[in-house]
């Protein structure tokens, strides 16, 4: 008997890495508040797009949470305590619109010392976790770096990073930083040989570092499985195992697609058996090409997105970021972006995903809102955002709706409360103290700060991030667009305006914001959802489906079509729902909060209108 139960303990040990990280199964817990039959299930990925228990099609739109974690003031948590990340949490929901975060975790904290797992870290980053998900707020963890390490910098450098922990980059004979003339922080992954060398030895195991990254990888996820309830950890999508990957530097022969097949892709099968193997078996894992397969600027642009690693199929996803370099860099693009300006680029990522056998998300897009190009902000998001609703742009989408593709899942770059309110000392010098804008190698993008009163505020306009979107649809959608009417200063941006050809539908509209889906039924029992933003409160917004028609929508009811509930989590941000009853039907759906008191002459108009429409060009 000692033997036998040393070897199960062996086998224990190889399995979840260490048993300092077990812990007991917390029971089930209660329902979230405002949850109603059809919340609360897991997603897992089908016919390319995220699906929940009751088959329908999931939308995944909210923030990265945060880049808090790159710095050291909080010990690369998110936040400084729980309590903040509750805050933190109910604004997302109701402030910005979000049903997701991509939640950032550090390397460098999980294991301050190899081979040993802080679980003090674990158990603080599970809390704060456990903050958003109890607001009803989907979660994918991200095991984030840039720039391979922030102990690969001196203490008087212009630039950091964050990632592999200390003994990490002590194991490495690296030379000293140095960037050259580099105005950008990113330029250091191709032109600082410290960084090159260190990430190059990461990739190919030298001195065991990407071992003991899967190990302290897997002893992490064991931890939150363990940790968190049944029904919070259904709320767990997936995990996103590195941030940007890249090569450092290629061998000789290699390229950036051959490097892709042979290097990062066994990264991950690597780190999806530890996935398995920590109980993450349902969950897929969000794979990124390398960092500049989509890159903007031919000069800065590698060939790859997976394109020789076979099918993903659902046990992955296809994970990518964006951020248009052109308009960053104040050179290549002078004026501000336009109607479309991100279609194509949005739309490769559609194509590669559906290449692959899966879906897509981009868990990073954004656009400095300070400094020499932070004019082009409200328009690079503007339209960041209708690409993620269609391939199709504004002027062309009446026309066209079929051709708007899958609805894309995005992370914004990002959700931190403590912009303009750090006090990081960059590499550890104290005086060289980061207090301004995202603490971080002169970075500013967050999307929302504190008031003076300690309340969370948003630094863009609410119309352009609290956003009608799909959150999930029961059947297969087919189109959908949003127009937000978001303002660049003074000027209101309407890039998609109702078509003269529909005159009660514009009149319904006005100058209001509107949203409008296409939909075909599955014969699912659980109702379509949108998300309404708090421009949309129920006693000013206006439905118009084949479904039925509605001013100031009732209650949601398994007998009302049309009607409207709280979203899960308490967080008072709210969501339209629609029941159909049957299968294969094409259905649509408009709502606009532009009109005031229409006629039952004016709804049954516009319903006139758009079936019309809906059958002439898309049925």
């Amino acid at each position: 008997m000692p033997n036998i139960r040393t070897r199960l303990l062996v086998v224990l040990v190889v399995l979840f890495g260490s048993l300092t990280v077990a812990g007991p199964t917390p029971a089930t817990a209660a329902p979230l508040p405002d949850s109603l039959w059809f919340d609360e299930t897991p997603l897992t990925v089908r016919s390319g797009r995220f699906v929940d228990g009751n088959g329908r099609e999931v939308v995944l739109r909210g923030y990265n949470v945060s880049g808090e974690t790159k710095l050291k003031e909080n010990n690369g948590l998110p936040f400084a305590s729980t309590a903040d990340a509750k805050k933190s949490a109910t604004a997302l929901r109701a402030l910005g619109g979000g049903n997701s975060v991509r939640f950032l975790l550090s390397w460098a904290y999980a294991e301050p010392v190899r081979g040993q797992v802080d679980t003090g870290y674990l158990a603080k980053a599970t809390d704060q976790m456990r903050a958003f998900l109890d607001a009803g707020i989907r979660v994918y963890p991200d095991f984030h770096q840039d720039l391979h390490s922030r102990w690969l910098f001196d203490t008087d450098s212009w630039y950091t990073g964050d990632g592999a922990p200390k003994w990490a980059v002590d194991l490495g004979d690296y030379p000293d930083e140095y960037c050259g003339i580099c105005p950008f922080w990113g330029q250091n992954i191709t032109s600082n040989e410290a960084v090159k060398q260190s990430t190059y030895d990461f990739w190919h195991n030298e001195y065991g570092l990407q071992d003991a990254f899967l190990d302290t990888a897997q002893k992490a996820m064991t931890y939150l499985r363990q940790n968190l309830t049944a029904d919070r950890f259904a709320g767990v999508v997936g995990f996103d195992p590195y941030n940007e990957p890249h090569a450092g530097s290629y061998d000789s022969g290699q390229t950036s697609r051959t490097w892709e097949r042979d290097v990062l892709w066994p990264f991950y099968e690597k780190f999806r058996a530890r996935m398995d193997a920590a109980g993450w078996q349902d969950k897929p894992l969000f794979a990124e090409p390398n960092l500049f397969w989509n890159a903007n600027l031919d000069f800065q642009k590698q060939e790859g997105g997976l394109l020789d690693v076979g099918t993903l199929g659902p046990r992955y996803v296809f994970n990518t970021h964006f951020y248009d370099q052109k308009a960053i860099s104040g050179i290549f693009m002078w004026g501000k972006a336009a109607d479309g300006q991100y279609a194509g680029d949005f739309g490769t990522v559609r194509d590669r995903a559906a290449a692959t056998g899966t879906t897509a998300i981009i868990s990073e897009f954004g656009h400095p809102l300070t400094g020499s190009v932070s004019d082009k902000a409200p328009t690079v998001y503007k339209a960041m955002y209708q690409a993620l609703d269609s391939r199709v742009k504004g002027a062309s989408w009446w026309s066209n709706p079929a051709g708007s593709g899958p609805v894309l899942s995005g992370s914004q770059w990002q959700w931190d409360i403590y912009n303009g309110r750090h006090h990081e000392l960059m590499n550890d010098n104290p005086d060289k103290v980061q207090t301004s804008g995202d603490a971080w190698n002169g970075e500013d993008l967050s999307a929302v700060r504190l008031d003076d009163s300690g309340t969370p505020v948003l630094r863009q306009d609410a119309r352009l991030l609290d956003r009608v979107y799909p959150s999930a649809t029961s059947g297969t959608t087919v189109a959908f667009t949003y127009e937000d009417r978001s303002r660049d200063g003074s000027t209101t941006l309407t890039w998609n305006p109702v078509p003269g050809s529909l005159p009660n539908v514009a009149q319904l509209v006005g100058s209001g914001q509107y949203g409008l889906l296409l939909w075909r039924s599955n014969g699912g029992s659980a109702p379509t959802e949108l998300h309404l933003p708090a421009t949309f409160p129920t006693a000013s917004t206006t439905v118009v489906s084949d479904l039925g028609t509605a001013y100031a929508p009732p209650s949601y009811g398994t007998a009302t079509p049309v009607g409207v509930a709280a979203e899960p989590g308490g967080t008072g941000s709210r969501r339209l729902l629609l029941t159909d009853t049957d299968s294969g039907v094409l259905h649509y759906a408009l709502v606009t909060n532009g009109a005031t008191a229409p006629s039952a002459a004016l709804l049954t108009a516009a319903r006139s209108e758009l079936s019309t429409w809906v059958a002439r060009n898309a049925g």
